[in-house]
């Protein structure tokens, strides 16, 4: 029974529930103030009784002493018993009138022999032949004792009937209680029932679609402070969960790209690599001179293919924004780095004069040499390969109070104007009909803007000019200063040039 109450309960809404528990909570409350005021009415009526009780044995009593009878002091349906005290014992005398006491009157000779014990006026109440009675007990004088008794039947229906005023009108207040208190929940449980429907909507949503962010809100004022502050951790939980799904379509939006990327660059080194070892299928290309130059187009091809990954996962780790970057940072000098990166230009592409501009003689960074070498060596081959022959190549290092610059700058062809926001994108190349062999991958850019925004700076391209300038800015660590050089040159705005 318990069991089948408690499921009965868990099927009913809240509104329904705090409803009735307010109309329990209320009958209980009803109970005890329509308890309390039948208890003070029935004291106050047997009170007002006593006194009537006491009025009328005053006057009797006089009566009995000055006549020796109640002739003219009876009340219609009382009893009147008077007793003769003999020896400590009542006896009681012949009554004036058959009707002044019942046919049983053991209980008022009891209250008679009370009263002559206690010596003082006696009260009782007793059930007689027709009814509940109040008794009185008093002496009239010397050895005689006055019993009267009154009716309880007024005082009995007054309390009926309050308590039938009590009952009804309780009984009404209870019904509107539930009745207005219920659509006074529901009102105030709206918002809730909003944001049930919310959480219905958001399940029905298909959260697969990496793409799309959930629509829905709870937006539904009302309810007071309490329901707000509900509503405010929903709506920040829906938020949390929208991020966390737009994390995750980023990281399989990260892996489509990846996959596409990769399957589309080594789609052609691969076909290289099957057509050179189809070749070995045949004897001409057994020949050694055949073979050599066959072994070599495959290392190469398996070479290219290796960069390549490298790159790719370079990116894609640095895209994933993990905890640990592949970096690994130390204390550097950033003017070294370039002079280094200058030197190993020159003698990789002498057909290129490159010019380091003056310049402060030491910058300290807080950073990983080896990838912001990579970074300038990107530059600087990028700026070899996409120029002709001949064409003058510049670096120069400024400092300005928080930040350090490298400005790699060529006097080539340059860049159209419609391709400029694209040359860092992956795989994009400014001519489409270089080769993959002379042009590379496409990835240099990418990789280098990459590493420089891991280090927490930026790398940018400059405006149209005579010249191509990239632009590597790097944060300056807490205390570092830049010592100037042998020019003292230490700029803060434009690149060689």
């Amino acid at each position: 029974m318990i069991a089948r109450r408690r499921r009965f309960s868990r099927g009913l809404r809240l509104g329904t529930r705090l409803a009735l528990g307010l109309g329990a909570l209320s009958l209980v409350v009803f109970a005890v103030v329509g308890t309390a005021l039948t208890t003070y009415m029935r004291d106050y009526l047997s009170a007002q009784l006593d006194d009537q009780l006491g009025i009328a044995q005053a006057a009797q009593s006089k009566s009995i002493v000055d006549s020796g009878s109640l002739t003219g002091k009876k009340y219609w349906g009382w009893y009147y018993a008077v007793y003769d005290v003999r020896g400590g014992e009542p006896v009681l005398r012949k009554p004036e009138e058959p009707g002044d006491v019942p046919r049983d009157v053991g209980d008022l000779t009891a209250l008679a022999r009370a009263q002559t014990t206690a010596g003082a006026e006696v009260l009782s109440t007793a059930h007689l032949a027709d009814g509940e009675y109040r008794l009185r007990a008093c002496a009239v004088e010397p050895g005689v004792v006055l019993v009267s008794g009154a009716p309880m039947d007024d005082l009995e229906d007054t309390v009926g009937q309050l308590i039938t005023i009590q009952v009804v009108t309780f009984g009404l207040a209870l019904l509107a209680l539930v009745v207005f208190g219920r659509a006074l929940l529901r009102r105030g449980l709206k918002p809730l029932s909003d944001m049930a429907h919310t959480a219905h909507g958001i399940a029905s949503h298909d959260l697969s679609e990496s793409a799309s962010r959930l629509p829905l809100r709870a937006d539904a004022p009302g309810g007071g402070p309490e329901v707000e502050e509900l509503r405010t951790a929903f709506n920040t939980m829906l938020e949390h969960i929208d991020d966390s799904l737009a994390v995750r379509a980023e990281a399989e939006q990260r892996l489509r790209r990846f996959v596409a990327d990769a399957s589309h660059e080594l789609r052609t080194p691969l076909m290289s690599v099957r057509g050179y070892a189809d070749l070995f299928q045949y004897a001409a290309a057994n020949a050694p001179e055949e073979r050599d130059r066959h072994l070599a187009r495959l290392r190469a091809e398996a070479a290219r293919m290796g960069f390549l990954l490298d790159d790719l996962l370079l990116l894609a780790r640095l895209d994933a924004a993990e905890a640990q970057t592949p970096l690994r940072m130390e204390k550097a000098d950033l003017v070294e780095l370039v002079e280094r990166a200058a030197d190993a230009f020159r003698a990789s592409h002498p057909g290129h004069p490159l010019t380091v501009a003056p310049g402060p003689s030491a910058v300290p960074l807080q950073m990983d040499p080896h990838r912001i070498r990579q970074v300038l060596d990107n530059l600087l081959t990028n700026a070899a390969v996409h120029t002709p022959a001949g064409t003058p190549v510049g670096i120069e290092v400024t400092v300005s109070p928080d930040t350090a610059r490298v400005h790699v700058a060529d006097r080539g062809p340059g860049i159209p104007p419609e391709e400029r926001d694209s040359v860092f994108d992956r795989f994009y190349r400014v001519d489409k009909a270089r080769s993959r062999d002379r042009g590379g991958s496409g990835l240099g850019l990418s990789v280098a803007r990459s590493l420089v925004r891991a280090h927490g700076g930026s790398l940018e391209l400059g405006p149209p000019a005579t010249s191509t300038v990239f632009t590597v800015a790097l944060p300056l660590w807490p205390g570092a200063e830049a010592t100037a050089g042998a020019a003292g040159r230490v700029n803060s705005g434009e690149g060689p040039g």
